[in-house]
């Protein structure tokens, strides 16, 4: 996850979200509030928004929660 930018929305069910930030943060990963064509992941949890279209439309990879922790071996 080093170098990469990821960013969180939607409810996460596994973890909240402070916590999702600090394991992306401790695998040395960017956690950003906005997505934008530097954006590498979008996760997505439950009742995800306007972030979800966005990376959709700027084609950013976008994981569900479990993906999220299978790429992250957990």
């Amino acid at each position: 996850m080093a170098g990469k930018t990821v960013v969180f929305t939607g409810t996460l069910t596994r973890i909240g979200r402070n916590e999702a930030k600090s394991r992306a943060e401790s695998l040395g990963a960017k956690v950003a509030g906005s997505v934008s064509k530097k954006t590498d992941y979008v996760v997505v949890g439950a009742d995800a928004g306007s972030k979800a279209a966005k990376a959709a439309a700027l084609g950013v990879a976008t994981l569900t929660e479990d993906e999220w922790f299978a790429l992250i071996g957990d």
